[in-house]
C-alpha cells in the first residue's frame, strides 16, 4: 500500500540533495532574501524545496504567497511542492501576478466605484473600444494607429510614459477609453496590477488584510517584474519576502520588465544575498563562453557561473555564404549528430533572433524530412498570406476540405458574407454534405434558397477553383502556376486594401508569397523527389511543419524558436542561427537604446546558456534584406567569446582537379603506409 501521509524534509537528507548555497537558500526563511540564480543553477529546484521545508517547520500553507510570470510556471511549481510533501495544498497561493491581481480585484473592487461582476477585456475588446472612442471624438483614420496607440495608453497607464507635446493629441482619446472601461465595467490587462496597487493606496485597510493573510512572500524571474508589479510586491511585502532573479537573464524591457529593481530591493529591504553559480546544465566550455560575453556587461551583478560536468567539445563557429548555405548546414549537422551521437530530434533546439530567419530554416527541415515544431514566433507556413495561398491550393486539390474552404471563400472579397456563409452551412447541414456539394446545390437548385446575386458570386468561385485545379494537377511548372493564380484572384489588391497605412506590411507579405513559389520551383526540380505534384507538397507541409505548440506532440520534434521563447529551455544540442550585426545585436535595439547593447549582449547569454553539450553558431556573409543580397559583418558578440574556446569552420568550396589529385594521392600514400 503506498503511503500517503505528508513526508517530512529531512535536513540532513536534504544536504546531500543540495549544494551549499541551494542548501542555504532553502533553509533561510525570515527576513528579505536575494536569491541570484544563474542559468541552469536548479531555481526551480531550489523554489520548491524552500516552500516545502516553510511547511515542514510548521508555517500555514494560507501564508505562503508565491508569483510568477505563466500560468505554467506557475502549475509546475504547485505540482512539484505537492510532489515533495504528498499534501493537496489547497490553501497554497502559487499564481501569476495577473491572476493574483485578478483575485484582489474581484474581492475589492467595488471600493473603486466598479461592479463586482467586472469584465477582462482582451485586445479585440481594447481595439474596439480604442474605435469606438476615436469615432466620437472624430478623429482622422491617419491619425489611428491602433497598434502606436494602444502601446501608448499602456505606458502611460503603467507609468512608462508621460503626457508631452509629442503625444498630448492622444490625451482626450486616452480619458475617454478609460471612461468608456468604467461604463462597460470593464478593466484591461494593465490594469490587473494598476488598480490593486490604487486599491492599496486608497484602502490601507484592504492592504493590511492581505498583508496579514500573507507572512511569507516569494517572487520568482524577478529580474522580469516591472515598476508596477515591483511595487506591488513592495506593498504587499512585510517582512519576509524572497525574491528569485538573475539581472543576466533580463531580456524583456520592451513589455516594462526593469533588472534595476533587483537594486531597488537591496535599497528598499535589508537583504540577505545568495547567489547560486554551479551550473548542472552545460559544460564548462559553454559556461566560460557565456562568462566571456556577459563579462562585458557593465550594470550587473559580477558573477561567474562554473560548471562540474567536463570542459566539453568546442563552439562551433560557421561562416556560410547566406540564408540556404546556414539552413542546409543546420538541417545536415541535425542528421549527422542524430546519427553519430544517436540523438532524437527533441534534443535539437535552433534559436534565431527574429521571425523572418524561420523561412529558410523551414524549407530546410521540410527537404530533409526532418520533423519540427515552432514556438514563440510564427511559423513561415502558419502566415496570413501563406495559410491563404495553401488553403487555395488545399481546396484546388480537394473540394471537400471545409476548413480551408471558408478561409479562402471571401478571401479577397467577392460578396460571400456571413449571411451567404450562413445559407451554405444551412444548405450543408439540410443535405448532410460539404460545403462544396451544398455550393453546387444553391447554384443548381430550382427551390435554391440562394438570391441570384448569392448565385452568380458562389458560380465565379466554382468557376476560378475548377479552372485553376485542370492547370495545377496536370503538367510542369506548378511554381509559375501559382504564381499566375495569386495574380489571377489580385491577392496584392486585397493587401492594399488590409494595411492601407504599412506600405512596408504589404511588401513583406508579397515577398513571401514569392518566397513560398520558390520553395515549389525548388520542390518541383528536385531530382529526389520521384514525383513532385502538388498533392506530394501539400502533404509534406502538413506531416512536417504543423505548428503545434502541445508539448505531448512536440516529442521527436526539432524545436524552432526565437531566443526570447527559449528562455527556461535546455536542450543538449543549440544552434544559434544569424550570429550578425543588425540581427543580434538588432538594429531596432541598437536605434532605440542609443547604441547601448547590453539587454541584446544578455539575449544572446541566454542562447548560449541553453545548451548542454554542443553549440554551433552561424553568421552569414551575404543575406537578403527587402529582395536585395547585402553583406553581413559577424556580430560583435562572437569576438567576446574566448578564442580558445572556439573552432571555425570555413565554407566549403569546390575542389579543383589538381587538389582532387593531390587528395587521392595523399590517401593512397596512407593506405599503403
Amino acid at each position: 500500500m503506498v503511503n500517503l501521509a505528508p513526508m517530512a524534509i529531512d535536513l540532513e537528507n536534504l544536504k546531500k540533495q543540495l549544494n551549499p548555497e541551494q542548501y542555504r537558500a532553502v533553509t533561510t526563511i525570515n527576513g528579505a532574501i536575494l536569491i541570484i540564480a544563474g542559468a541552469g543553477s536548479g531555481k526551480t529546484r531550489v523554489i520548491t524545496y524552500r516552500i516545502a521545508h516553510m511547511l515542514d517547520t510548521g508555517i500555514p500553507q494560507s501564508q505562503i504567497l508565491a508569483l510568477t510570470f505563466t500560468n505554467k510556471a506557475a502549475k509546475e511549481m504547485q505540482d512539484r511542492v505537492k510532489d515533495l510533501t504528498q499534501k493537496k495544498l489547497q490553501n497554497l497561493t502559487v499564481s501569476t501576478f495577473h491572476a493574483f491581481g485578478v483575485r484582489i480585484l474581484r474581492q475589492d473592487i467595488d471600493k473603486l466605484g466598479y461592479r463586482e461582476n467586472f469584465s477582462i477585456y482582451d485586445e479585440t475588446d481594447r481595439t474596439a473600444l480604442i474605435k469606438e472612442c476615436g469615432r466620437e471624438l472624430q478623429f482622422s483614420p491617419d491619425a489611428m494607429d491602433i497598434y502606436k496607440i494602444s502601446q501608448l495608453f499602456s505606458n502611460i497607464k503603467t507609468g512608462r510614459k508621460n503626457w508631452g507635446t509629442e503625444n498630448d493629441m492622444y490625451r482626450q482619446l486616452y480619458e475617454c477609453y478609460q471612461e468608456g472601461l468604467k461604463l462597460y465595467n470593464a478593466v484591461d490587462f494593465d490594469d490587473l496590477i494598476v488598480l490593486p496597487i490604487k486599491l492599496f493606496r486608497e484602502h490601507p485597510e484592504v492592504l493590511e488584510r492581505y498583508r496579514e493573510r500573507f507572512k511569507y512572500l516569494m517572487v520568482d524571474e524577478f529580474q522580469d517584474t516591472s515598476h508596477q508589479q515591483y511595487e506591488l510586491m513592495h506593498l504587499l511585502a512585510d517582512q519576509n519576502v524572497a525574491v528569485v532573479g538573475d539581472d543576466d537573464q533580463s531580456i524583456y524591457s520592451w513589455r516594462g520588465a526593469d533588472y534595476q529593481n533587483i537594486i531597488n530591493f537591496e535599497k528598499d529591504f535589508n537583504v540577505t544575498e545568495i547567489r547560486l553559480e554551479q551550473n548542472y546544465r552545460s559544460s564548462e566550455t559553454i559556461l566560460a563562453a557565456a562568462n566571456g560575453v556577459i563579462s562585458h556587461n557593465t550594470n550587473r551583478k559580477d558573477k561567474k557561473l562554473w560548471s562540474g560536468n567536463g570542459a566539453g567539445k568546442p563552439i562551433e563557429i560557421f561562416m556560410p555564404q547566406n540564408e540556404t548555405e546556414e539552413a542546409n548546414f543546420i538541417a545536415e549537422s541535425i542528421l549527422g549528430i542524430a546519427l553519430e551521437e544517436k540523438r532524437k530530434y527533441d534534443d535539437f533546439g535552433i534559436l534565431i533572433r527574429a521571425n523572418t530567419q524561420s523561412r529558410f530554416i523551414e524549407d530546410a527541415l521540410l527537404e530533409s524530412n526532418i520533423p519540427y515544431t515552432m514556438s514563440g514566433g510564427t511559423s513561415f507556413f502558419e502566415r496570413k498570406e501563406i495559410k491563404d495561398v495553401i488553403s487555395y491550393l488545399r481546396v484546388i486539390s480537394n473540394h471537400d476540405d471545409d476548413i480551408n474552404l471558408l478561409r479562402i471563400i471571401n478571401t479577397p472579397r467577392r460578396g460571400i458574407g456571413r449571411a451567404a456563409i450562413q445559407v451554405i452551412n444551412e444548405e450543408a447541414e439540410k443535405l448532410d454534405s460539404t460545403l462544396w456539394t451544398a455550393i453546387q446545390s444553391l447554384i443548381g437548385a430550382e427551390d435554391s434558397p440562394a438570391k441570384d446575386d448569392l448565385k452568380e458570386d458562389l458560380q465565379e468561385f466554382v468557376n476560378l477553383i475548377e479552372e485553376n485545379r485542370k492547370k495545377l494537377l496536370s503538367g510542369r511548372g506548378l511554381a509559375q502556376k501559382v504564381r499566375d493564380f495569386v495574380e489571377t484572384i489580385d491577392y496584392k489588391s486585397y493587401l492594399v486594401g488590409e494595411y492601407s497605412k504599412n506600405e512596408k506590411a504589404v511588401t513583406f507579405k508579397l515577398r513571401n508569397i514569392e518566397f513560398f513559389i520558390e520553395l515549389l520551383d525548388r520542390f518541383e526540380n528536385n531530382p529526389d523527389n520521384p514525383n513532385p505534384n502538388l498533392y506530394n507538397y501539400l502533404n509534406r507541409i502538413t506531416l512536417s511543419s504543423r505548428d503545434d505548440t502541445d508539448e505531448e506532440n512536440s516529442r521527436g520534434k526539432v524545436n524552432l524558436m526565437t531566443i526570447h521563447a527559449s528562455k527556461g529551455l535546455e536542450f543538449p544540442v543549440v544552434f544559434i542561427a544569424g550570429a550578425e550585426e543588425g540581427l543580434i545585436p538588432h538594429q531596432r535595439s541598437v536605434d532605440e537604446n542609443d547604441g547601448n547593447v547590453e539587454e541584446e549582449r544578455r539575449l544572446f547569454y541566454v542562447a548560449i546558456t541553453r545548451a548542454r553539450d554542443k553549440l554551433l553558431i552561424s553568421s552569414c556573409q551575404n543575406r537578403k534584406k527587402q529582395g536585395m543580397s547585402i553583406q553581413c559583418e559577424p556580430s560583435r558578440f562572437l569576438d567576446e567569446i574566448p578564442e580558445n574556446l572556439v573552432e571555425y569552420h570555413q565554407p566549403q568550396t569546390e575542389v579543383t582537379q589538381e587538389q582532387g589529385h593531390d587528395i587521392l594521392a595523399n590517401m593512397l600514400k596512407m593506405l599503403k603506409g
